[in-house]
C-alpha cells in the first residue's frame, strides 16, 4: 500500500517544542523528512494554543466554550488520524502490532485532552461569574506530550512503510535487471525490458518523491546524482544489451554493455543506502574534505583563540594547515596547471606557513603580556593569516575554474567525438586507436578538472555533485570508446551505431552538465549562496570605467583593516538575528519579511566583504550596494506603516516611534551615494559599516516587534470571531 500523503517520508531525530507556560517535547526521535515535520507542526501548534489557554485559571464562559472547541478539534484531528495509521497496519502486517499500539495511545490521549478541556463536566461557578477550569494542567501537559509522541511514533512507522515500497520496488528492478543480462533472444529481451522500464518509473517516482522530502542537503545531492545514473543508464542498458544480442561474440560489445550494469547497480545500492540511512558492512562515511571547507574551519579556529587563551593551538593549527597544503599538491603536481598558477600557489602556501608560525608566536606572548597592544598584535596577526588563505583560495579558484573554462570551451564542438562516429561507419581500426588515445587524454584531463573544482566547492553538494562528474567522464569514457570499437568492426551494424550515439550523447551530456556546476561553484565561491542571493544581484559596475577603484587596497593602514573586520563580525551576528526573526513567520511572502529578509542578505555580502570575500570589489560596486539597500530600508518602512493602520492606537505609536529612528538613517545613506568623489567613499567605508550595523539592528527590532503585533492582533481576532460564533449560537 502506498503511505498515506500525511506520511509522505520520514525517518528517525528530534522534534522539539516549548512555550512560556512551561509546556515542552522532545520526542527524542530525528525527523528527516519534511513532510513528517509539516504533519507534526499544526498538532504541535494546536496544543500549543491550547495550553497557553490554560495561563490564566479564571475563564469566562464564551472562553471556556472556546477552549473546549479547541480540545473536541484536537480530538476529532487525533480519530481521524489514527483511522488512516490503522488502515497502513492492516496492509502491513510486519509493522501492524507497533502501528496499532501508537494508534491506541494516541487515541487515548486525544480522548483525555477532550475530557480535560470539557466544561460541561464542571460545576464550579463562583459568584463574580467565572468558572475554574484546567486546574489539572499536569495532566493535559502529560497528555499532549503523550499525543505528539504517539503521533511521532506512527508518522516515522509509516515512514518506514516509505522506505519499505522503495525497497521493494530496487530489488524488483535487480531481479529483472538479473533477467535482461541473461537473455538470449530478441523477443524476449523485448517483453523482459517492457516489463523493466515499468518498473524503472515506479522506482524513480519513489526516489524522486523521497529525494524532494529529504531535509538534508547532502543526502538530497547524493539521492540526486544516484537517479541521475539509473535515469541515463535505462536507455544504455537499452542499446548496449542489443547490440550484444545483435553480436554476440564481439568482446567489446560484452564490456560496453557489463559497464553499464555494473554502474546501474551501484547506483541502485546508493539510493538504499540513503532511504535506509546506512552503509554495507558498517562502513562510514569518509569522503575528504575540500581544501575550501579546511581553510573555513581552520579561519574558524584561528578566530576562536581571540577569547580562548588557554588553548594550545600550534600542533592542532599546523597540522590542519598541513592537510590543506598537501591537498593542494593537487594543483601544484598536475600536468595542467600553467606554470604562473603553479609558482603562485606555492608561493602563497609558503606565505601561509610562515603567517601561521608567526600567528602562534604572537599568541603565546599574548598569552603572558595580556595587554592591549598585545591584544592588537594579536588581532593583526589574525588578520594576516586569514588574509593569506584568503588568497591561497582566491588562487585555487581561479586555476580551476579557469582550466574548466577553457576546457569546456575548447572541447564544446565535440571534434573526437564525431571523428569516433565516422571513424566507426568506415570500419577504420587505425583511425579508431588514434581517435580513441585522444578522447583518453580528454578524459583524464575532465576528470582531473573536476577533481581541483570539488577541491574548490565550498558545500558538500556541489562535492558530491563534482564526485559524480569525475567518476561518469571516467566511465563514460571507457564505454564510448567500447562502442566505437564495436562498430569498427560492425561497421554496418545500425544497432551499434545507435548504441555509440547514445553514449556520445551522454558525454555531450555531462559537458553541459559542467558547465552548470562551474557557475554553481563561483556563486557558492563569491557568497551568492544559493537563495541568499535571490532577486538581489547588485547593479553591474559600468564596464571600461578608468575611475573604478579597489575597496581592498595593497597596502591597506592594519588599524583600519582590525576595526572594519571588528564592525564586519558585528554585522555578520546581526544578519543572523535577522534571519531568525524572519524564520518565525509563517507568511515568508509578507512585505515585511520580504525587506527584512532582502537586508539581511545584502547586509551579509557586506559581511563577507570585510572577510575579503563576496561580490563586493569595487568603489562602485559599494555605491550600488548603498543605494539599494537605503531602497530597501524605506520599502521596509513604507510596508511597517501599512501594517500599522491595523492596529490600536498605543501599538500603532510603538511602531512608528521605531520607524522613525529607521527613516533618518535611509535618508543618511542616500546621501552617501550622491558624493561626487568615489574617494570620498572609500574614506568613510567603516562608517557606512557602522551606519548599516545600526540600520540592522533597527531591523532585528522592527521584525521582532511586528510578529508580536500581529500575533496579538490575530489572537484578538480569533477571540471575537469565537465570541461571535458563540453569541450567534446562543441565539
Amino acid at each position: 500500500m502506498a503511505a498515506s500523503p500525511v506520511y509522505g517520508g520520514g525517518s528517525a531525530g528530534a522534534v522539539h517544542s516549548s512555550n512560556a507556560s512551561g509546556f515542552a517535547f522532545d520526542s527524542g526521535l530525528e525527523i528527516r523528512t519534511r513532510s513528517v515535520e509539516q504533519t507534526l507542526l499544526p498538532l504541535v501548534s494546536q496544543i500549543t494554543t491550547l495550553i497557553n489557554h490554560k495561563d490564566n485559571i479564571k475563564k469566562s464562559d464564551k472562553t471556556l466554550q472556546a477552549i473546549q472547541r479547541v480540545g473536541q478539534a484536537v480530538n476529532l484531528a487525533v480519530g481521524r488520524f489514527v483511522k488512516v495509521g490503522e488502515a497502513i497496519a492492516n496492509e502491513n502486517w510486519d509493522l501492524k502490532e507497533e502501528i496499532n499500539v501508537a494508534c491506541i495511545e494516541a487515541k487515548q490521549a486525544g480522548e483525555t485532552i477532550a475530557a480535560l478541556t470539557d466544561g460541561t463536566k464542571l460545576n464550579q461557578l463562583e459568584s463574580d461569574g467565572q468558572i475554574t477550569i484546567l486546574t489539572d494542567k499536569t495532566g493535559v501537559v502529560q497528555a499532549a506530550r503523550l499525543l505528539l509522541s504517539s503521533v511521532t511514533k506512527v508518522l516515522l512507522l509509516a515512514d518506514r512503510v516509505v522506505i519499505k515500497q522503495i525497497v521493494t520496488s530496487r530489488n524488483k528492478v535487480l531481479a529483472t535487471m538479473e533477467r535482461l543480462e541473461k537473455v538470449n533472444s530478441f523477443q524476449e529481451f523485448v517483453q523482459i525490458f517492457s516489463q523493466f522500464g515499468n518498473e524503472m518509473v515506479e522506482f524513480a517516482h519513489l526516489t524522486g518523491d523521497r529525494q524532494n522530502d529529504l531535509k538534508d542537503e547532502k543526502k538530497k545531492a547524493r539521492m540526486a546524482v544516484a537517479r541521475a545514473v539509473l535515469e541515463k543508464g535505462t536507455m544504455m542498458l537499452l542499446t548496449a544489451s542489443k547490440t550484444c544480442l545483435r553480436h554476440p561474440s564481439c568482446d567489446s560489445a560484452h564490456k560496453n554493455k557489463e559497464g553499464v550494469f555494473n554502474r546501474m547497480r551501484v547506483a541502485l545500492d546508493k539510493v538504499i543506502e540513503i532511504v535506509t540511512d546506512c552503509k554495507p558492512n558498517g562502513e562510514t562515511d569518509s569522503s575528504s574534505v575540500s581544501i575550501f571547507a579546511g581553510i573555513k574551519e581552520l579561519k574558524l579556529n584561528i578566530e576562536a583563540l581571540r577569547e580562548n587563551l588557554s588553548f594550545e593551538p600550534k600542533e592542532n593549527l599546523s597540522a590542519a594547515l598541513e592537510v590543506i597544503l598537501e591537498r593542494v599538491e593537487d594543483f601544484t603536481d598536475s600536468a595542467y596547471t600553467s606554470h604562473e598558477h603553479r609558482e603562485h600557489i606555492l608561493e602563497l602556501s609558503a606565505q601561509a606557513r610562515t603567517e601561521l608560525r608567526q600567528f602562534v608566536s604572537v599568541w603565546m606572548q599574548a598569552q603572558s603580556r595580556k595587554t592591549k597592544s598585545a591584544a592588537e598584535e594579536l588581532e593583526l596577526s589574525i588578520l594576516k593569516i586569514s588574509h593569506s588563505l584568503n588568497e591561497l583560495r582566491k588562487e585555487l579558484h581561479r586555476t580551476a575554474t579557469q582550466l574548466a573554462a577553457d576546457l569546456l570551451k575548447f572541447h564544446a564542438d565535440h571534434v573526437v567525438l564525431k571523428a569516433l562516429k565516422v571513424t566507426g561507419v568506415e570500419g577504420n581500426l587505425e583511425a579508431l586507436a588514434e581517435y580513441a588515445c585522444k578522447l583518453s587524454e580528454q578524459k583524464e584531463q575532465l576528470v582531473e578538472t573536476c577533481r581541483l573544482l570539488r577541491h574548490v566547492s565550498s558545500t558538500e553538494p556541489l562535492e558530491i555533485t563534482c564526485i559524480h562528474a569525475e567518476e561518469t567522464f571516467q566511465v563514460t569514457g571507457q564505454q564510448i570508446i567500447s562502442a566505437a570499437e564495436t562498430l569498427t568492426l560492425h561497421p554496418s551494424s545500425k544497432i551499434a551505431k545507435e548504441n555509440l550515439d547514445v553514449f556520445c550523447e551522454a558525454w555531450a551530456s555531462q559537458i553541459s552538465d559542467m558547465a552548470i556546476l562551474l557557475r554553481e561553484i563561483s556563486d557558492a565561491s563569491e557568497g551568492r549562496r544559493g537563495e541568499k542571493y535571490d532577486q538581489l544581484s547588485l547593479p553591474k559596475p559600468v564596464k571600461n570605467s578608468a575611475n573604478l577603484k579597489s575597496l581592498k587596497p595593497d597596502k591597506a593602514d592594519s588599524e583600519e583593516q582590525a576595526k572594519i573586520a571588528k564592525l564586519g563580525l558585528k554585522l555578520g551576528l546581526l544578519t543572523s538575528d535577522a534571519d531568525c526573526e524572519v524564520e518565525k513567520w509563517e507568511d515568508q511572502d509578507n512585505e515585511i519579511v520580504r525587506h527584512g529578509r532582502n537586508m539581511s542578505r545584502m547586509a551579509y555580502s557586506l559581511y563577507l566583504f570585510t572577510r575579503g570575500e563576496g561580490p563586493l570589489k569595487t568603489s562602485q560596486d559599494l555605491i550600488h550596494f548603498l543605494e539599494v539597500f537605503a531602497a530597501e530600508g524605506l520599502k521596509l518602512t513604507s510596508s511597517v506603516q501599512s501594517f500599522s493602520k491595523q492596529l490600536k492606537d498605543d501599538d500603532k505609536l510603538m511602531l512608528l516611534l521605531e520607524i522613525n529612528k529607521l527613516i533618518p538613517l535611509c535618508h543618511q545613506l542616500q546621501t552617501i551615494t550622491k558624493t561626487s568623489l568615489q574617494s570620498k567613499v572609500l574614506l568613510k567605508v567603516d562608517k557606512c559599516i557602522t551606519k548599516i550595523r545600526s540600520m540592522m539592528a533597527l531591523v532585528v527590532q522592527l521584525l521582532s516587534l511586528c510578529y508580536k503585533l500581529l500575533k496579538k492582533m490575530e489572537n484578538s481576532r480569533w477571540v471575537s470571531a469565537t465570541n461571535k460564533d458563540i453569541t450567534d449560537g446562543n441565539t
